[in-house]
């Protein structure tokens, strides 16, 4: 298996793009955190790229598969996919929007394939995503 940046390399190469400093640069930001959204990734990035190629970086990463979205009722946060970190669901909470990633669960994903194909359906990907409140959030 290839490491991450030598795997973004061939991504980015696949599509006829390279891998320039900024990428790196956010690509290595979204490396190895919670999901983020656009604002913090920008200032995890402020001091080494400006905000035009962190939005412009990003809708490239999510158009080549590299991010995807969490969605958040109408905000989101980002995420490496899962071609650049394990597969995994998660825990958001309503209350302060703090995601909390699951463990995961072969018995699930199973399910879901099972789900998937008796509807005569060939999934690409999924996300779950559990939404509620956090123990510092509960009453």
């Amino acid at each position: 298996m290839l490491e991450p940046l030598e795997q973004l390399q061939k991504t980015l190469q696949q599509s006829a793009f390279s891998i320039t400093t900024p990428r790196r640069i956010i690509f290595e930001a979204l490396q190895g955190h919670e999901p983020l959204t656009m604002h913090e990734l920008y200032a995890a990035c402020a001091d080494q790229v400006d905000r035009a190629s962190v939005y412009r970086t990003v809708a490239l990463f999510e158009k080549l598969g590299i991010v995807q979205r969490l969605q958040m009722g109408w905000k989101y946060k980002l995420e490496l996919s899962d071609a650049f970190s394990h597969h995994h669901h998660h825990c958001t909470c309503v209350g302060c929007g703090r995601v909390i990633p699951l463990i995961e669960d072969s018995k699930l994903e199973n399910r879901l394939r099972s789900l998937a194909q008796a509807a005569n359906f060939l999934p690409q990907d999924h996300q779950l995503e559990i939404r509620g409140l956090c123990s510092n959030c509960r009453p």
